[in-house]
């Protein structure tokens, strides 16, 4: 009997809508359920029928405890299955419905892919991180792949293991987080190729994760250590610490949420799996803490700043927990549970500006299954006030402008009439003359300084211009090739039909 169980058989209480038991931190040992009015008290969970379901994909099956999956208002992207090496599809949100075998794929990693992020500021950019040691960003055309894409825009390099974690920042353009197993962070500017940060000793153990503040100027990791760290990456020191956060052996995760606080997922000591919320100036008592389950799958948070409310999908489980966080006791109200027969391997979640708004949709998630991906809707019936401005995809800051030291929240949109994408400008990546970097004796002080533009820029610009030339003439040849094939085909076809 798991501990929910055994203070509802000593209530007398068959079955409780209201959710897990709380425990309120700041040394109160009381126990309460509490019922709340909230305008998400009755957010509806729904999936989409079959035929708008994404069928016949083959789900990595790598055992890593990543998402799988990254949506935003253009594209779907999914880790898949691929023989000698790594891939990803990445398929228009419309075309639902069988996926064909040959459709496809974003397969330039010589080793499995474990983790993919949509670039918040640019739709058709995505980054990959891999067990070949590489961080790649990839540029998708506007409506899709008709071909293959194996040539990145840039491969970034610098991780001695395996790529398990990518980020983009969410007010700098063209700013990237990676974290490997060789337990460093490093911070790309990508429209250099360069790595400007690296923090390399503060953690001494195997990342599980990494989440950005609001407006990027920290970030918290959970670690096999069992430490929740807050650390200011530019000045590369620990701002705030929690030792044995949870006390669980396995996986932890830790998300930042709009107001500063820090919200956790994890372990007890006796494997019941638990959330907790933290407040970074102060980590010794939680302030809010649940326990959930026995269930032995990582919880995976998914976060919606504009309604504070928190989604929690187990890898392997069949439901999806929310909960709304408040600044009144208990501080994390359990709302409902959305529930499925099939297990979940990974989960994607839309961005609010991929919402449809004159539905009342809130959230939306891409559940994947071993051989689909499931879009599951969550709606509200009512349509008052549910969408305040939100963050939208032009970026508050330039790289530079964060490596120097500034910071921005992000710039908001308003949702009153829905989200129409714009056009995207590709990324274009301007690599450095080698020769002008500075010698890195001090490792610190000359990773974050960023360099000064030179006499060479011009020549450096027109040799990216010409590779552009060079590439673009490339995909035309391959282009025309297939084509040739292709009318090859066709005209045996005619010859056979004919004899």
């Amino acid at each position: 009997m798991t501990h929910e169980e055994a203070w509802k058989h000593q209530l007398g209480v068959t079955s409780c809508p209201l959710g897990p038991l709380v425990y309120l931190g700041s040394g109160c040992d009381t126990m309460r359920r509490v019922v709340r009015q909230s305008k998400f008290r009755h957010v509806f969970g729904q999936a989409v029928k079959n035929d708008q379901c994404y069928d016949d994909i083959r789900v990595s099956r790598v055992t890593w405890d990543s998402s799988f999956c990254a949506v935003n208002p253009r594209f779907v992207a999914i880790i898949i299955e691929a023989s000698g090496g790594g891939a990803f599809l990445v398929l228009p949100l419309h075309k639902t419905g069988r996926i064909d075998k040959s459709y496809p794929t974003v397969c330039g990693h010589t080793g499995p892919v474990l983790d993919i992020d949509w670039c918040p500021h640019n739709d058709q950019v995505i980054a990959s991180g891999s067990e070949d040691c590489t961080v790649m960003v990839w540029q998708i055309p506007e409506n899709g792949l008709t071909l293959s894409l194996t040539e990145p825009v840039v491969i970034l390099e610098g991780h001695s293991k395996r790529v398990g974690i990518v980020a983009w920042h969410p007010t700098a353009r063209n700013v990237l987080l990676s974290a490997g197993c060789d337990n460093t962070i490093i911070i790309w500017n990508v429209g250099t190729g360069e790595a400007l940060l690296n923090l390399d000793d503060i953690h001494s153990d195997m990342i599980y994760n990494v989440s950005w503040n609001r407006n990027g100027s920290l970030i918290c990791t959970a670690s096999k250590d069992k430490k929740v760290r807050v650390i200011d990456p530019r000045k590369q020191e620990i701002v705030a610490e929690k030792e044995k956060a949870h006390e669980g052996a396995r996986p932890m995760r830790a998300i930042f949420l709009a107001d500063g606080n820090v919200f956790t997922t994890g372990f007890s000591r006796m494997s019941e799996r638990q959330l907790a919320l933290w407040n970074p100036k102060n980590m010794e008592e939680p302030i809010a803490l649940h326990e959930m389950d026995t269930s032995n799958g990582v919880l995976l948070p998914f976060y919606d700043p504009d309604t504070s409310i928190i989604y929690l999908c187990g890898k392997g489980d069949s439901s999806i927990r929310y909960f709304e966080i408040t600044d009144e006791s208990p501080y994390v109200h359990y709302l409902n549970t959305f529930s499925s027969k099939e297990p979940q391997r990974g989960m994607g979640y839309m961005p609010k500006r991929g919402l449809d708004v004159n539905k009342c949709e809130i959230a939306r998630f891409f559940k994947l299954h071993e051989r689909k991906c499931e879009p599951i809707i969550m709606t509200v019936p009512r349509k008052d006030d549910l969408y305040p401005d939100t963050a939208g995809p032009e970026a508050a800051l330039e790289a530079e402008e964060w490596f120097e030291g500034r910071n921005a929240d992000p710039l908001l949109i308003s949702l009153k009439h829905g989200y129409i994408p714009g056009k995207n400008r590709d990324l274009k990546v301007v690599k450095k003359n080698i020769l002008d970097s500075k010698p890195t004796a001090n490792k610190k002080c000359d990773l974050i300084s960023v360099p000064k533009k030179t006499a060479d820029t011009a020549s450096v610009q027109n040799e990216a211009k010409l590779d552009e030339i060079l590439k673009e003439i490339k995909s035309i040849k391959d282009t025309i090739c297939n084509q040739d094939e292709r009318i090859s085909k066709l005209e045996q076809q005619m010859a056979k039909i004919a004899a």
